[in-house]
């Protein structure tokens, strides 16, 4: 009996991303953002608070049209980063649109709506860094 083998490569199961890994994915994004004009941006460090995720990135746009066009530009560039799309919500309205790469979240707000819901309150604490444009 002969054993047919294949020489096409084997898939391999997927490299565990690192912390710093993430890290480096949650920064690339949060300077995205920053060079797409962003305002007020927060950067969140989730871990150990949470297993929703590791970072967290918060930031206003100026209207619904530039809060549609940061989170457009966020998950394709997320999905450069990664590999593989991220999850975006909220972009028909574009008042709040949460972008979920499974370890960065990122929520994009016009203004007043971040305002209202007021996501700092509940995530932010020392971990929190808040970026300007001068970074």
């Amino acid at each position: 009996m002969k054993t047919l083998t294949s020489s096409a490569p084997r898939l391999q199961a997927a490299k565990q991303a690192t912390i710093e890994d993430i890290r480096a994915v949650a920064e690339s994004l949060a300077k995205s953002l920053e060079d797409d004009k962003a305002e007020d941006l927060l950067f969140i460090d989730l871990q150990g608070k949470s297993s929703l995720a590791d970072f967290m990135i918060i930031a206003s746009g100026r209207s619904g049209r530039h809060v549609a066009a940061l989170a457009d530009h966020i998950s394709q560039e997320a999905k450069k980063l990664t590999g593989r799309p991220a999850s975006v919500e909220g972009m028909p309205n574009a008042d709040w649109v949460l972008i979920d790469t499974g370890d960065v979240i990122v929520h994009l707000f016009r203004p007043e709506v971040r305002e209202f819901y007021n996501l700092e309150k509940i995530w932010a604490s020392d971990s929190a860094n808040m970026r300007s444009k001068a970074n």
